[in-house]
């Protein structure tokens, strides 16, 4: 396994638990895809701006591995390394709930660059890599 690339801490809100007091499984993919744009954004990357160009990163396909839950109030670490397979940029992506570092989330994440509407290698990925 690699090291990591890029952290950044988080908290979870009230409003995105449900009614068993635990976060609502889609909002780790919330949580998850605003990782992943932090860090394009920490490397220099505008998502919005690579649109405006006609460069669009989709994602693919994704593994989810729902360790323990989040509760509200919790405060965790989401940290991510990337590499590239083929085509695809593979976000690995891992929730640590803090202060005890207990991991709760493991995404692995496909992205694929459609570039004016046609999957195709990025520069501007490969540069991040």
């Amino acid at each position: 396994m690699m090291e990591y690339q890029f952290e950044t801490k988080m908290e979870v809100r009230d409003y995105e638990c449900d009614i068993e007091g635990i976060v609502n499984n889609a909002n780790y993919l919330h949580y998850a895809e605003h990782t992943r744009h932090l860090y394009l954004k920490k490397c220099g990357l505008s998502f919005a701006e690579m649109h405006r160009r006609g460069i669009d990163a989709v994602v693919a396909r994704m593994n989810l591995q729902y360790k323990m839950p989040l509760r509200c109030d919790d405060e965790f670490m989401s940290r991510l390394y990337v590499e590239k397979v083929g085509l695809r940029y593979v976000f690995h992506q891992d929730f640590y709930r803090l202060p005890d570092e207990r991991l709760c989330f493991k995404a692995v994440t496909e992205v694929v660059c459609l570039v004016d509407g046609k999957m195709s290698g990025c520069d501007e990925y490969d540069g991040i890599l």
